[in-house]
């Protein structure tokens, strides 16, 4: 109880200052995940307790991922990616797959202890980046809008995309402890197959009976968010009593949603802005209080791996995915600086926490895993942060600064 009057009382402050906080260095991820650990610091001693406690943040997480997947999918329209250019597929393409094999290699030589596919669970984990944690960037005039559609649509796509490589490598990584082959394929079958037939029924059935109901107007007022956000619950539960991937199946039912009803994504949206936000915050709070518990166990090691991720894991994937893009380098420098790992990467973690709470298949990478991770999302969370506003006047001088018909910003000039 004293932990929901915190997270409450926490919640009426932020809104009575949000306008104040907007326009300055001190995001929402920030102030919540710092009140959660302060709370797990000096009131609880360590943190959310035993079992139960992590079970309350896994419950929580697994919710806000399920809903952040399926909103993220919906509202990137393929209108929006078009606008963007070539960009978010190169960030999608070739900077995620080498986002984790660079994850995997650093990863060995920082922790020679893990195994390949643990080195691999770990890259999966920190490859998506979160668009919440650098909102000011996305919502900027003062970025040119093929950047930071870029950024936006990469974080809204890349974490549904990571979840495959993490269920793979997890496969993986059990196989190879226990020696089973066939608990392998069926689990890649059920986890993947079925959760994307799932999916695919759930979001393109829905998204055309919505359709039909939006255009003989059946329906009025916030019903059709509230029938939209009942999509991915529903594939919740599907998935779940069927042994599949919930996290494929929402992502996969946020995509085909669009194509029976085209009005998903800005329903989405502002879903995402009101309750989406409430599950956000209280997946940082709860992380705050999470790290309170497991700070004392980090090491150099897992700093170390924290800042390798948000720099060179990152920017160099970006540097070799923009290749004759036409970017300035300020601008590939901007891209590969502003992929904050947050949100995706707290719940993916707890992912991964939760399948072996559940299967008891331990691996003697957990803690090294879960320390890294910790260690990353919070240099991320208060590092971009922190740089987001700075950032954003120096990047819009050096923009301004460059010829005219320049890559940054030839395709908002062509259409006007």
């Amino acid at each position: 109880m004293t932990l929901m009057i915190v997270f409450v009382g926490l919640l009426f402050l932020h809104a009575i200052l949000s306008a104040k906080l907007a326009n300055s260095i001190v995001t929402a991820p920030m102030v919540f995940t710092t009140v959660g650990l302060i709370v797990g610091l000096f009131f609880l001693g360590e943190g959310p307790g035993g079992r139960h406690g992590l079970q309350l943040l896994l419950s929580i997480a697994e919710v806000g991922l399920v809903l952040l997947l399926f909103t993220d999918a919906s509202k990137t329209s393929p209108a929006a990616v078009r606008s963007a250019g070539t960009l978010p597929v190169r960030l999608l393409g070739v900077g995620m797959l080498v986002t984790i094999g660079l994850g995997m290699l650093v990863a060995l030589g920082i922790f020679p202890a893990l195994s390949i596919w643990e080195a691999g669970i770990l890259a999966a984990i920190l490859a998506p980046t979160d668009a919440g944690l650098g909102q000011v960037i996305v919502n900027s005039p003062r970025v040119p809008a093929r950047i930071r559609q870029s950024l936006n649509i990469e974080a809204g796509l890349n974490d549904g995309l990571a979840v495959p490589f993490l269920l793979f490598f997890i496969a993986l990584a059990v196989q190879v402890g226990e020696g089973g082959d066939a608990a392998f394929g069926r689990f890649l079958y059920e986890q993947l197959g079925w959760g994307t037939v799932i999916g695919l029924g759930v979001g393109g059935i829905g998204g055309a009976l919505l359709g039909v109901a939006h255009r003989r107007a059946w329906t009025e007022g916030a019903w059709p968010q509230l029938g939209l956000v009942a999509l991915p619950v529903l594939c919740l539960l599907f998935a779940d009593a069927n042994g599949a991937s919930v996290f494929i199946a929402a992502f996969v039912a946020g995509i085909a949603v669009q194509f029976g009803f085209e009005r998903a994504g800005s329903h989405s949206v502002e879903f995402t802005e009101g309750w989406g936000q409430l599950f956000n915050l209280a997946v940082f709070f709860l992380f705050g209080l999470f790290v309170a518990r497991e700070w004392d166990h980090v090491e150099w090691t897992h700093a170390a791996y924290g800042i390798m991720s948000l720099t060179v894991i990152r920017i160099l994937p970006v540097a070799l995915a923009m290749l004759g893009a036409g970017l300035s380098r300020v601008s590939v420098l901007f891209l590969g600086w502003f992929g904050p790992r947050g949100l995706a990467s707290i719940v993916l973690g707890l992912v991964y926490l939760e399948h072996t709470l559940e299967t008891e298949a331990s691996l003697a990478g957990d803690a090294t895993i879960r320390l890294a991770v910790i260690c990353t999302v919070m240099f991320s969370i208060y590092l971009h942060g922190i740089t987001a506003v700075p950032a954003i006047d120096r990047y819009a001088r050096r923009v301004a600064a460059l010829p005219s018909g320049n890559a940054e910003t030839a395709a908002a000039e062509a259409r006007s």
